[in-house]
């Protein structure tokens, strides 16, 4: 059945999903309220958003799940999932902007799962340190947040990679790993291999923040295509924002991190934005709350400046009945070129990438996994 969605640039549908289930240690179940409490929605109504809170998915929460070391806690991480996913596709097809408080990466996969629901194709913008490309067969640590990405493009636990349904969340040519800094081996070796796309944070530090994201808009068809945005705080410098699960040094700068988010989240096509790996158990005074509310704040705002309200409904998406399987996803607009070594691939380089017909599958990932 298909339907119209209007889209409503001023209008943001808030759901929290408070889960560490997936995490490596827990306190990423609180960030949801820590966000609301440091005047998320009181802040974004002041800005001139309307916002619509759809309230909190039921908490659920990190264990060792020692029975199941190489994919940790799946029957709740399916269980949040299958409740986020519910309220995503009310919140899609309302035509507002998405956004989800996270969390654990693998949130992401109930928000993009509910946005399938009414588009044939999305893409996905992954702004992160670390690919997450791991698999029950390649991790010692058997947690499923360094496994996020392998799972939405249809690799890894059959519980997550089946969420959706046949075929692959999101294809890989319709991926953008965005601020890589943290990578096995073995990983770099499949994004040489594959068409997925990806941007190194040392490239992203040496062209500049604006330029990047543009480039990275590019890459993702964004003028002609719907896409979703997940935000893993830990790509921020710890000195600025230290209260995330994996910390670390040399990380994207407040500044820069602004300035990113101002030029992606202003986009047409923008459906949903998901934050993650925010930890208030490392946050006890909540400044990192607050400098995060503020961050989102700025950067959405953009949004009320770039757009004017459809002034009647497009037809912008097929809606897929729950009781059918989704149709499979058309053929890649862009591919990578096979790389032969682990330099950095930048955006503009990947621009002028051929096209593809087919995502290509990635090998056995076998060595240890990394902080991701």
């Amino acid at each position: 059945m298909a339907v119209k969605i209007a889209r409503h640039p001023k209008k943001i549908a808030l759901i929290g999903a408070p889960s560490s289930a997936a995490a490596f240690l827990a306190g990423s179940e609180k960030a949801p309220a820590a966000l609301r409490a440091a005047g998320l929605v009181e802040k974004l109504q002041n800005a001139g958003f309307e916002v619509m809170d759809h309230g909190d998915c039921a908490p659920r929460l990190f264990a060792d799940d020692e029975e199941h070391r190489r994919a940790r806690n799946l029957p709740a991480i399916v269980a949040g999932l299958n409740d986020l996913k519910l309220r995503a596709e009310v919140a899609v097809k309302s035509g507002a902007l998405v956004l989800v408080l996270g969390g654990d990466c693998a949130q992401v996969i109930g928000l993009l799962t509910g946005a399938r629901r009414y588009y044939k194709n999305i893409s996905l913008l992954w702004v992160d340190r670390d690919a997450d490309l791991n698999t029950p067969a390649s991790t010692p640590s058997g947690r499923i947040d360094g496994m996020v990405v392998a799972n939405v493009i249809g690799k890894g636990a059959p519980e997550l990679t089946r969420f959706w349904g046949e075929g692959a969340l999101v294809r890989e040519p319709d991926v953008v790993l965005f601020g890589l800094e943290r990578l096995d081996p073995p990983e770099q070796d499949f994004l040489t291999r594959s068409p997925m796309r990806h941007v190194y944070l040392a490239d992203i530090q040496f062209k500049g923040a604006e330029k990047a994201a543009q480039n990275a808009l590019t890459l993702l068809h964004a003028e002609t295509r719907e896409f979703v945005v997940h935000l893993d705080t830990d790509v921020l410098d710890a000195g600025e924002l230290p209260s995330v699960n994996v910390p670390g040094s040399g990380g994207l700068r407040f500044d820069d991190a602004r300035a990113i988010l101002w030029e992606v989240l202003k986009s047409k096509n923008l459906v949903g934005l998901d934050i993650a790996q925010y930890n208030p158990d490392k946050d006890p005074d909540g400044s990192g709350a607050k400098k995060l509310v503020e961050l989102l704040v700025e950067a959405l705002s953009g949004r009320l400046d770039s757009q004017e309200p459809s002034a009647a409904p497009t037809p912008a998406a097929i809606e897929v009945p729950a009781h059918t399987e989704p149709e499979p996803a058309v053929a890649a607009n862009e591919a990578l070129a096979p790389g032969a070594n682990s330099e950095a691939i930048t955006a503009d380089e990947s621009a002028a990438a051929e096209s593809s017909s087919e995502a290509v599958d990635a090998p056995e990932i076998s060595s240890s996994q990394t902080s991701s």
